[in-house]
């Protein structure tokens, strides 16, 4: 498989701190890549940076094989890079259908834009019997359904998730990763960030552990799930096969 995303050397500086310490990954297409880590490590951050939202101080990040570090969100938007941020980030006060509007604004299109609307709706059927209600009137799980709509509403190549599972009761987690397995059935390559590493390493092809910035540990799924180091710190223990 070809490298969809690459990110070499990446520095990022939040007011004179070094949030990342020169992180090097590659999501090949087709793939689910995890990143794992405790608070604080530069997951987030990472996400911020691919999709733009947050400028490097140093290194690169190249996009199909293109230099991407220094063009804005919309840009990425366009090329095919879609974020589904920490908390979900949803439009409280529109509609459900406005919130979907907002992501597919980069399709000009009319017919586009109506049939990437159908496109969602046949995902989430609950979003379309919504669709005139108010997003923050939403349970939780509904609002994760809306923002990874709305993300989709763009046609990506690659979604990086923040932190999907948050916050949902444990019953809809389950549903989250069904989910992302169908995306990724979809053609559409991932980067998740993931509190419950169970799942993530359960989703994921390959894996890489940050910390403090740096990149600590990587390998296949199976690989890290097997790792001492791996077992203490993200998973209680031995994993349940």
């Amino acid at each position: 498989m070809d490298a969809l995303l690459e990110v070499r050397d990446l520095r990022v500086t939040y007011d004179g701190v070094e949030a990342l310490k020169g992180v090097s990954l590659v999501v090949r297409r087709g793939e689910i890549v995890t990143l794992l880590g405790a608070n604080g490590a530069g997951k987030t951050t990472t996400l911020r940076a691919a999709s733009g939202l947050v400028r490097p101080a140093g290194g690169e990040i190249r996009f199909e094989g293109t230099a991407v570090h220094a063009l804005p969100a919309e840009r990425l938007v366009r090329r095919g890079i879609s974020h589904v941020p920490e908390g979900r980030a949803i439009f409280a006060t529109l509609t459900v259908r406005e919130n979907l509007w907002m992501g597919g604004y980069v399709e000009g299109s009319r017919e586009a834009v109506q049939e990437r609307f159908e496109r969602v709706f046949a995902l989430f059927p609950r979003l379309r019997e919504r669709q005139r209600q108010q997003a923050g009137s939403l349970s939780g799980g509904e609002q994760q359904m809306l923002a990874f709509g709305r993300a989709l509403m763009s046609d990506p190549k690659l979604l990086l998730l923040d932190e999907p599972s948050l916050g949902l009761a444990p019953r809809l987690v389950e549903d989250v990763a069904d989910l992302i397995r169908q995306f990724a059935q979809q053609g559409i390559t991932i980067l998740l960030v993931e509190q419950n590493a169970s799942v993530a390493l359960r989703l994921a092809h390959r894996g890489y552990v940050l910390e403090t910035g740096r990149i600590a540990l990587e390998g296949t799924a199976a690989e890290l799930r097997e790792h001492p180091r791996i077992q203490e710190a993200y998973l209680g223990g031995r994993l349940p096969t």
